[in-house]
């Protein structure tokens, strides 16, 4: 995949963390100096806010040392697309004693993780739906474990605001799908929550009324 992202500065702090973020992310980027002509295949440029001057190019982010890097370079995912918001996110949940989480955004993979408890997993539900707020939101749980799954479904229920619609989907043929690409455990649960964030699934009645 070709890189639609430039990271535009000479600043070291400000360079390694968000090369972290998207190497985390597995999104391809372009090195380069504030001053150095930028090509046209790229979309977004984050730089520093002193080195913004320097920096020609109709998208820019301006990076603050003291935030979180996750926060800009989900700005410039939503950049390269040519979009402010996104009109559909679902997140998909593998639920097991690790529940992978994969987060997509107008049908693309913007994350994936993993957690290692419940609570961990709702929280980070939860927080993946404040950050990429969109017109619809879904979280679509497997429910290959039946279990963990009916022991997530009343947590998110009474944590998720009531307009995130929640449904259950079919696990079956997602094990073929993870044996034939991998063998970690940690990244079949991840690749796995994708699968399921991209199928359709049944609606899980809402009690939460507020």
């Amino acid at each position: 995949m070709k890189a639609k992202i430039a990271l535009a500065t000479v600043s070291g702090r400000a360079y390694y963390k968000l090369v972290n973020e998207l190497k985390r992310k597995g999104l391809p980027f372009l090195s380069l100096k504030p001053w150095d002509p930028i090509p046209l295949d790229i979309k977004v440029v984050i730089t520093t806010k002193e080195e913004r001057h320097l920096v020609t190019h109709p998208n820019v982010l301006i990076f603050e040392y003291e935030s979180n890097p996750t926060s800009v370079i989900d700005e410039a995912i939503l950049g390269v697309q040519g979009k402010r918001s996104y009109e559909k996110v679902v997140v998909g949940v593998d639920p097991g004693k690790t529940y992978g989480v994969a987060v997509l955004g107008d049908d693309n993979v913007l994350e994936t993780l993993n957690c290692s408890s419940l609570k961990e997993a709702v929280n980070v539900i939860l927080d993946d739906l404040k950050r990429f707020p969109a017109t619809v939101s879904m979280v679509k749980v497997g429910d290959g474990a039946p279990a963990y799954t009916k022991g997530l479904l009343p947590s998110l229920d009474e944590t998720l605001p009531q307009e995130t619609v929640i449904e259950v989907v079919s696990e079956a043929g997602t094990s073929r799908f993870m044996n034939e690409t991998t063998h970690r455990r940690g990244l079949r649960d991840a690749m796995s929550a994708t699968e399921i964030a991209g199928r359709k699934g049944q609606i899980f009645p809402r009690k939460k009324t507020q």
